[in-house]
């Protein structure tokens, strides 16, 4: 490799000096007569000689042609070599000449031959898998009685003081629980350690009685014998396992247990668990050496797989006993049912929220809605019938037990503790998260004063992460367990190439996604601030328009900018997709000139400031109050509360009732009686007397208009004024003003005419007419 760089130097420094000399020979030329051109020209010409003494030379000559021509040959070797050199085992040499199916067909015939002989291979194993218990003679027995005895002393004060003090640290893990029930989380973490440390305090000063003891009491003064030692290491080791148990179940101590189960069910699991330990533990720490060194090697490994047995069959039926409320705890996330049901309901709002409520009336039923059905995914599949997977699991670990030497039986206990640790420490991490969720996000009253959406924004998406982040543990759970039991290379995996690119490719998609929204909180808390008008400047109807159409069209853009820098992490080429999606949006531009259409003219009514959400506006033949404006329409609430949505498209002209100002225009009929002057007084003073009522005069910028007689009708006169007032209340003004104008009138007996109708009976040439009977009820004649 050295050679070869040596050779690539060389040709870089041929090509250097090509384009630098070749060019510049005039310079060379008028610089020779320089005092520095010799020290200029030593590095050229060194570099030069270097080139010439590679290429002069045949053997380094050849040397780097074949160098370049295999370094060709390996950059673009072709895809069907590789995929050869992939799939072949090791060791499995192949013709060059064989043709490329040929050879896939070899690799296959080699990998099922190879794939028959290990089941062959273990078949023959599980079937000579109960000669393991031919090494009992029936003296084992005797040998452990034998031990027993000796041991007896140093198990019972051992376990005497466990058991005492045992007792006393009971009491105190009781009040650490009743103190954390009202602690924060970091007095809480700070008691569980503590708790922690006691047990293990207690485990310590329990063996070290035992030793002191077998050294001061037992025996020699000072010695101690092996099966003390024996025992004593197998009892710290055990009780110490015990201790991890008791920290995450904490039987004692509800407040301070990280696993969410109930009282009842973590003493269940710390009795069963224990008893398991100590059957694993004791037995192949304690019993199964004294059977190796008193019996025989065959009768201790006889020995070690009875105990494995035990210990499987115990939690087969464990998994079968106990399938179903394991299933309806899994189900709940690893929650008591009233976090579940807490859980359940925020969501339940959360879906609520993000839905529209319906605005028909009671008098139009569409019916009472379905109830809405319960989603049913693969995990939930999963926790339904997780008991399968388990006996599947403890069903391998037995054959394993049988087949294996007592070292690796051992090793597989050990292993299975393991992916029992990793999967209680998932499920304790779910069960936290499920109560971060129940409680939700609560931020202080100052942040919730100035952002009053922004909580509510969040608690909306912790549910939705909750169950991302539930599904990533439960993939890392399962990762780590096939590690655990050695079915995968978790630590080859991640340093080969495909590892670190899956796992870089995932953790640049959550920063993406994370840094993305983050942003888009960040830009609606600050349109919520802006909009909010107890902080800051009040916001004007324009600017709350502008600010709602800036933060939907930031909302698209960062998704579809999110959405392309996704598909770059991933390895996706998202240049023809910029093309495509160019090509493609000229086609809909095309096509859609409806909807190019609605987007200008949209465009163009922004920039005039033709209305803004909150007027009241004719838009299209429909009067109403703007609720939203998008790019592409406006949405309208008329007075009877129907909802509008119309097209900028079929927009031809706007009217704004809610500009700088209105004006509420009076056309008042009289009768033809009436004295012209007498009325426009009487209208005078109704509007000063409504101008003197608070609440109305804030609402006028100006006084009575009078223009005079409009129009002669059928049966009035028909008389006009108009009042200034504040934009949007001259309806209000108005009502108010008929109402004084009507009391006003009936005082000065000024007429105001209503319909009239004569009947005419007709008449015959010479005048006369027929005669017209009124008969009066009182008298009854006619």
């Amino acid at each position: 490799m050295k050679r070869l760089g040596l050779r690539i130097a060389a040709l870089l420094i041929l090509a250097t000096v090509a384009l630098g000399v070749f060019p510049s020979t005039p310079v060379l030329a008028q610089d020779t007569a320089s005092p520095d051109a010799e020290s200029t020209s030593d590095p050229v010409r060194s570099n030069l000689d270097l080139l010439l003494d590679v290429i002069e030379d045949d053997a380094s000559r050849a040397a780097l042609i074949e160098d370049l021509r295999a370094a060709q040959q390996e950059v673009a070797a072709p895809v069907d070599e590789q995929i050869v050199e992939t799939l072949a085992p090791e060791g499995m040499a192949l013709p060059e000449e064989m043709s490329f199916g040929r050879r896939i067909a070899l690799i296959t015939q080699e990998v099922a031959q190879d794939v028959a002989g290990a089941l062959e291979g273990a078949w023959a194993q599980l079937v000579r898998a109960p000669q393991v218990f031919d090494g009992l003679s029936g003296s084992e027995a005797g040998v452990l009685l034998g031990a027993l005895q000796e041991l007896a002393l140093v198990i019972v004060v051992t376990f005497a003081v466990f058991l005492l003090l045992r007792r006393l640290g009971k009491g105190i893990y009781a009040r650490m629980g009743a103190t954390a029930r009202d602690s924060g989380w970091l007095r809480t973490l700070f008691l569980f350690v503590a708790s922690g440390l006691i047990d293990i305090l207690i485990v310590a000063i329990s063996w070290a009685v035992g030793y002191l003891l077998a050294t001061l009491v037992l025996g020699n003064f000072g010695q101690i014998g092996i099966r003390q030692t024996l025992y004593l290491n197998a009892f710290l080791i055990v009780e110490l396992a015990k201790v991890a148990v008791r920290l995450v179940l904490s039987p004692s101590a509800h407040n301070l247990r990280p696993l969410p189960v109930s009282d009842t069910a973590a003493r269940y699991l710390a009795r069963r668990l224990n008893l398991m330990v100590g059957l694993v533990g004791y037995g192949q720490l304690l019993v199964v050496p004294i059977i190796n060194a008193q019996a025989s090697a065959a009768a201790g490994r006889a020995v070690s797989a009875l105990i494995a047995v035990l210990v499987v069959g115990l939690a087969i039926w464990l998994v079968l006993r106990n399938r179903r409320p394991v299933a309806d705890w899994l189900e709940r996330g690893g929650q008591p049912p009233e976090h579940h049901a807490e859980e359940q309901r925020l969501m339940r709002e959360a879906e609520a929220g993000a839905m529209p409520a319906s605005a028909a009336p009671e008098e139009f039923p569409m019916g009472a809605p379905e109830p809405a059905r319960k989603k049913r995914g693969p995990l939930h599949f999963l926790a339904r019938h997780w008991h399968w997977p388990a006996l599947l699991y403890l069903l391998v670990m037995l054959v394993l037990v049988l087949v294996q030497p007592a070292d690796a039986a051992f090793r597989s206990l050990l292993n299975s503790g393991q992916v029992l640790v990793v999967a209680l420490l998932g499920i304790t991490l779910s069960g936290v998260l499920s109560r971060v969720v129940v409680r939700g996000v609560q931020l202080p009253d100052t942040v919730n004063a100035r952002l009053p959406l922004l909580e509510k924004r969040l608690n909306t998406f912790v549910p939705k992460l909750l169950v991302v982040l539930r599904f990533a543990i439960f993939v890392l759970v399962v990762v780590f367990a096939l590690n655990a039991i050695s079915l995968i290379d978790l630590r080859a995996w991640m340093a080969s190439q495909i590892g670190v690119q899956l796992t870089s490719t995932i953790f640049s998609v959550a920063a993406v996604l994370l840094v993305a929204f983050v942003v888009w909180v960040a830009m609606t808390s600050w349109v919520d601030y802006r909009l909010n008008p107890e902080f800051g400047s009040v916001a004007t109807a324009r600017e709350r328009t502008l600010l709602t159409l800036l933060r939907n069209a930031a909302t698209i853009a960062l998704v579809i900018i999110t959405l392309m820098f996704v598909l770059s992490e991933v390895g996706l080429d998202i240049a023809p997709l910029l093309a495509s999606a160019g090509v493609l949006g000229l086609a809909i531009g095309f096509g859609a000139q409806k909807l190019v259409q609605d987007i200008i003219t949209g465009i163009f009514i922004q920039f005039e400031n033709a209305m803004n959400v909150g007027d009241v506006v004719t838009v299209g033949g429909t009067t109403g109050v703007v609720e939203r404006l998008t790019i592409r329409s406006v949405s309208l609430r008329d007075l009877s509360g129907a909802f509008h949505v119309i097209p900028f498209s079929s927009v031809d002209m706007v009217t704004n009732f809610v500009r700088e100002f209105g004006y509420f225009v009076c056309d008042m009929g009289v009768a033809y009686r009436e004295n012209i002057d007498e009325v426009k007084q009487a209208m005078l003073d109704a509007f000063e007397e409504l101008r003197s009522d608070p609440e109305q005069a804030k609402s006028i910028m100006g006084d009575l208009e009078w223009f005079g007689i409009n129009a002669f009708g059928d049966s009035a006169v028909v008389v006009r004024a108009r009042i200034k007032c504040v934009p949007g209340a001259q309806w209000g003004v108005g009502r108010a003003y008929n109402g004084v104008l009507k009391r006003v009138f009936d005082d000065r007996n000024i007429e105001i005419p209503f319909p009239h109708q004569t009947i005419y009976l007709g008449e015959a040439k010479d005048g006369t007419t027929q005669p017209f009977r009124i008969r009066s009820e009182a008298a009854g004649e006619s």
